[in-house]
């Protein structure tokens, strides 16, 4: 479905809303022409009619007389709405010649109407008839041969009669300019959906970058979408580049480090005693400290790349089965349950199994029989719409209090010196998926002990 902040429907409404106002105000302009090409046709018959009357129309003696009768029948049926009347034109209700269909009545109106005349001095004008029935009329005086007084010849139809004419033409129009309307609304859909085709095969093709498929963008784009296309490329290159860099960037370091580090080990094993145990060991702290901060560098770094694609159900089982392996003596159980197969890390294989690695380490230490581990897929609109993963590892062991789950997380932080471990795992799961948006958060497990709910960004299906 077209979506209400989508470019598609900006595009259809915008069009249809300009398309409906220009077919109204086409459709208003063509019932007004045809309305006035139907009234002037109307008064053109009127007309013929009025010159037939004048025609037929003769003054004898002072008075008026029909030499003929006028060939319309209409003229004579009682009160048809079709009439005609010659009188004085200073006694519009006076003395004169009426049509049969007036019954010997004159038309009523006001004088007022006979004031707006033409250039071929003809009032036209609406007016009703003792039935109520709204008539079109014509005026026209006229002086006769005999004597010189004026005479008003006036000729009205039936205005239903054109209104029925007007109503038809209206009621066809409207069909007319509705399907026309609907013929729009289809060719913009069409339009819509090709001119933004290109727009769909991009957003295919970096589905298919994040998903580890394709390394950069390779469709044929059209001229105002190339633009895009090829920064988009020129900033999946600059990923690529930030990475690398960072890979032989740590390399270099971790290769500079290595002999002074070994030279200082060497000569504190020399050197038995104090000074050479103290030597010894903070040398060690050294090398600790620096692995730490140089696989930190390159996690930042990796966590930087939109290409890295990792299975987590992959992932998850091989550690799993490792574990197993580890504490077969103990008869430890872990179960792998994940909701879809084909769910992905967008991230490095190496961060994931050091993460998914630390936490399922962690639960190995305290569980008594069995580790439960889930990874289902979840929505968060808080991150920007994105989809998310989330993997849930818990166990049967003692677990924690809820008001000290926090402090686990703190670095250094062991809050049993029962078991063996440094107090940097938690945080470095905390530190690498902060790296990548995401959080680590405890719980209490259904198994009675403690869980560990790591969420981090998916790759969308």
């Amino acid at each position: 479905m077209m979506r209400l902040n989508s470019l598609a429907f900006r595009l259809t409404a915008s069009a249809a809303a300009v398309s409906l106002v220009l077919l109204i105000v086409a459709g208003l302009l063509l019932a007004n022409i045809f309305s006035n090409a139907v009234e002037r046709n109307f008064d053109a018959r009127l007309q013929a009619v009025l010159d037939g009357l004048l025609a037929s129309v003769d003054l004898e003696n002072g008075e008026l007389k029909m030499k003929g009768a006028i060939a319309d029948t209409r003229f004579s049926l009682p009160l048809s709405g079709w009439y005609w009347q010659i009188t004085p034109a200073d006694d519009l209700q006076g003395k004169g010649l009426f049509s049969p269909s007036l019954l010997g009545e004159a038309l009523k109106f006001s004088k007022d109407k006979l004031k707006n005349r033409d250039a071929a001095d003809i009032a036209r004008f609406f007016t009703t008839d003792s039935n109520q029935t709204r008539i079109r009329a014509i005026e026209q005086q006229f002086t006769l041969f005999e004597g010189n007084r004026q005479y008003s010849f006036i000729v009205a139809g039936n205005f239903d009669e054109l209104k029925a004419q007007i109503a038809t033409f209206n009621g066809a129009l409207i069909i007319v300019l509705g399907l026309l309307g609907i013929g729009f609304v289809i060719a913009i859909l069409v339009q819509v959906h090709f001119g933004l085709r290109p727009l769909g095969i991009l957003r295919q093709e970096l589905t298919q970058i994040r998903k580890g498929e394709a390394e950069t963008l390779t469709g044929q784009f059209p001229v105002e979408v190339k633009p895009v296309a090829d920064e988009l490329n020129l900033l999946i290159k600059a990923n690529t580049e930030i990475i690398e860099r960072a890979r032989t960037q740590v390399g270099n370091l971790a290769h500079a480090l290595k002999t002074p580090l070994s030279v200082l080990a060497n000569e504190a094993r020399l050197n038995k005693g104090n000074f050479g145990n103290k030597v010894s060991e903070q040398t060690g702290i050294m090398r600790d400290q620096v692995d730490m901060y140089l696989d930190r560098a390159r996690r930042a770094a990796s966590a930087q790349t939109i290409r890295s694609v990792t299975s987590v159900d992959e992932t998850a089982d091989a550690l799993a089965r490792t574990l197993m392996r580890i504490h077969m003596d103990r008869g430890l159980q872990i179960n792998v349950f994940c909701e879809d197969e084909n769910l992905k890390f967008r991230g490095e294989k190496q961060d994931l199994e050091e993460m998914l690695g630390n936490l399922m380490e962690n639960a190995s230490k305290w569980a008594r029989s069995t580790i439960e581990v889930r990874i289902r897929e979840t929505a968060d609109n808080s991150k920007h719409d994105r989809c998310w993963l989330e993997i849930s590892v818990g166990d049967d062991g003692p677990g924690l209090p809820a008001e000290i789950r926090d402090q686990a997380l703190i670095r250094g932080r062991r809050l049993d010196e029962s078991k063996p471990g440094t107090g940097l795992g938690l945080s470095i799961v905390t530190e690498t998926a902060a790296m990548y948006h995401g959080v680590v958060t405890l719980d209490e497990s259904r198994l009675g002990g403690l869980k560990a709910i790591l969420k981090l960004p998916a790759v969308k299906k």
